[in-house]
């Protein structure tokens, strides 16, 4: 019976486990996206996001409790400077699982885990996305003549 286990121990001790852990989490926060297995990703998913949600607000408390677990300055820096800018407001969800297939040499699962607000491919058409208003049928016969002659004098230009 697995009652009471929460956290998948990776088969490591608990210090080795918490070391890689924060080690991962700041090899995320500097790059945006790290390649691993689906277990580690998934472990690393539930390790880095309370961090980026404490990074929203910048208090002392704050920063000592991201460092504690973290152990860069560099990195705890650069999470209060430019990721928690990016990702405010946001209320929760900030990285994303991606998987890969399996890796040739042992055939482990592999994924990409990322910070959802950096990834350039999956926000390009949503950075251009505009409130849409609703327009009713009336009134659009009239708009129809409009738009016609503004085509006929662009054929006139064109000869």
């Amino acid at each position: 019976m697995r009652h009471g286990k929460k956290v998948n121990h990776l088969g490591r001790k608990t210090a080795h486990r918490k070391a890689m852990l924060a080690n991962m989490a700041c090899s995320l926060i500097e790059h945006k996206r790290i390649n691993t297995t689906v277990a580690k990703a998934k472990a690393l998913k539930s390790f880095v996001e309370p961090l980026i949600t404490k990074s929203k607000e910048d208090t002392t408390h704050n920063r000592r409790i991201v460092m504690a677990r973290l152990r860069q300055k560099e990195t705890v820096t650069e999470l209060f400077r430019d990721v928690a800018v990016k990702i405010g407001d946001r209320p929760g969800g900030y990285t994303r699982i991606i998987k890969l297939g399996n890796r040739l040499g042992d055939n482990a699962d592999m994924a990409m885990i990322e910070l959802v607000d950096y990834n350039e491919i999956y926000n390009a058409g949503k950075a251009k996305k505009t409130k849409s208003t609703r327009r009713s049928r009336r009134g659009g016969s009239s708009a129809k003549p409009v738009a016609a002659p503004a085509t006929t004098t662009a054929t006139k230009e064109e000869e």
